[in-house]
């Protein structure tokens, strides 16, 4: 019984966060949505700070997962490898859309909160290892190939798109449908590669400019 109220307790924050944004998410709120007394809450979390580290866990644990994905074996090669990769990054933003609170006030929590600001920094890291991953696989041209900073470069701003993203979309746009803000997130990145690409490769690149174009017609 204890586990599942603890359970309900972070994932109740988990959408309240995302929604209002955590420093506009009071203990009183989050015992009031979950319907227990502040004193149960305090129970299981003896303040805000202790359900962000909780979160915060939860989040390095899943994301970590996924970003090794690409660094311990290549997504495809050959033919299908552009599209391979393009649903990786999707996943990659599905699941750092789940925990965006974070990231629209990235600022605030690495300041507060030590232990994260050097998780954070450690997911950074992986982040970049796996799109060093991508783009090797990705790009085999000589124009790159021979030029390890410019891929150094082209990585570092992929690294930075991603990080930051979703920071970028909300102040542009405020709310958006989430499968919106994340295509063109994938699409941003991979306008980053698309010049390197053979024509062949270029054809899904194309398709993936097109259905966001009538996503925003839908919209």
């Amino acid at each position: 019984m204890a586990r599942d109220t603890r359970r309900r307790i972070t994932e109740t924050c988990l959408l309240l966060f995302n929604e209002a944004g955590e420093p506009a998410v009071s203990t009183n709120q989050i015992a009031d949505a979950v319907d227990i007394s502040p004193g149960n809450l305090y129970y299981h979390f003896k303040g805000k700070d202790q359900i962000i580290a909780e979160l915060f866990h939860q989040y390095e644990l899943a994301l970590g997962s996924t970003l090794t994905a690409p660094i311990e074996q290549p997504l495809s090669e050959g033919k299908g490898q552009v599209e391979n990769n393009w649903y990786y990054l999707y996943v990659v933003l599905e699941e750092m859309y789940q925990y965006r609170f974070l990231y629209y006030n990235l600022d605030d929590i690495l300041q507060r909160y030590a232990d994260i600001r050097k998780s954070f920094k450690r997911l950074i890291q992986l982040k970049r290892a796996a799109l060093f991953a991508i783009c090797e696989n990705l790009l085999h041209n000589e124009v790159i190939a021979t030029r390890d900073q410019q891929l150094l470069g082209l990585v570092d701003n992929m690294t930075l798109t991603l990080t930051f993203w979703f920071n970028y979309d909300q102040l542009l746009h405020d709310d958006r449908p989430p499968e919106i803000t994340i295509h063109q997130g994938v699409l941003q990145l991979m306008t980053m590669v698309a010049p390197y690409l053979g024509d062949e490769e270029l054809t899904f690149y194309r398709d993936c400019e097109k259905i966001y174009a009538s996503m925003l017609e839908r919209d």
